[in-house]
């Protein structure tokens, strides 16, 4: 299907967007997680707008082509306000879908706008999360901190951080990274954001349980079987702060699958959509 740029006001920053289908259906808006950007979402993105949703794929701030974030403010409740900002210009029920950071965001923007969200999907994050695999996520950004010489190089880290085989072919990983005047190749992100202040730490996980225990629409969590940041202590404590919450385990996947899983996803996605945002047909 055909994908369109879009561009849309944050928090004070412009946020980057592909848009896929008929912007007069149903919005389904994707976020991805922290040190990703809006492709990740487009397998999901395009069978979700062949179904007839309007398929929204966001780059949060400091990320891919959205704006950096002058003042330096990678807070997570900065990033919910880019969310409430979206969804004040979208200015109709929407559905919101998020990976890591992303879900997060959504949770917190949901919490404070029910009235523009008709369900949440929130990719392998929750309240309560292990510090084991926050501290692996860490490692991920110190050991990006540099740079790489190739996209290859690359690729050969990438691979090493989520315990899978590195791809025959790394080509389309060229456009995650971005190149300095030294010739570095670097990930698509401000360096500010994953510094470790806004990584986990009480202020944080604060909000996630306020937004958790506030938000009204309908949420479902997909886990991924092996999760080494969303543990079964996670969901019982997510259970207690969201009655409403319904829980999919993604079986055979760690945390970040979706950007290698985007099909299996977008079923779950669907069979959701169409009990809390059906199409009229």
């Amino acid at each position: 299907m055909l994908i369109e740029p879009a561009f849309f006001a944050g928090d004070g920053v412009r946020l980057a967007a592909d848009a896929i289908g008929d912007p007069a259906a149903p919005p389904v808006v994707f976020l991805h997680g922290g040190g990703q950007s809006r492709r990740s979402w487009h397998g999901s993105a395009e069978r979700v707008a062949s179904a007839g949703y309007y398929a929204l794929c966001i780059d949060l701030r400091g990320h891919g082509e959205s704006g950096w974030a002058a003042d330096g403010d990678y807070a997570l409740d900065t990033f919910g306000r880019d969310v409430e900002r979206l969804l004040a210009t979208l200015n109709r029920p929407v559905a919101l879908v998020g990976a890591s950071r992303g879900g997060q965001a959504a949770l917190v923007a949901a919490a404070r706008h029910p009235q523009y969200v008709s369900m949440i999907m929130l990719a392998d994050v929750a309240p309560g999360m292990a510090e084991t695999g926050v501290e692996k996520i860490r490692a991920f950004f110190r050991a990006s901190k540099d740079g790489f010489a190739s996209v290859e190089e690359a690729a050969e880290m990438l691979a090493q951080h989520r315990e899978l085989p590195r791809k025959p072919d790394v080509s389309g990983l060229a456009k995650a990274l971005r190149r300095e005047e030294s010739g570095r190749l670097f990930w698509h992100w401000d360096p500010q954001t994953v510094s470790p202040s806004f990584l986990g730490g009480a202020a944080e996980e604060d909000a996630i349980r306020a937004a958790a225990t506030r938000v009204s629409s309908p949420v479902i969590l997909v886990r991924g079987e092996f999760s080494d940041l969303v543990t079964q202590e996670s969901v019982r404590l997510f259970r207690t702060l969201t009655p409403q919450l319904e829980v999919v385990e993604a079986a055979g996947a760690g945390h970040m699958f979706t950007g290698d899983r985007n099909e299996a996803f977008a079923g779950t996605l669907l069979m959701h959509l169409a009990r809390f945002m059906p199409l009229d047909r």
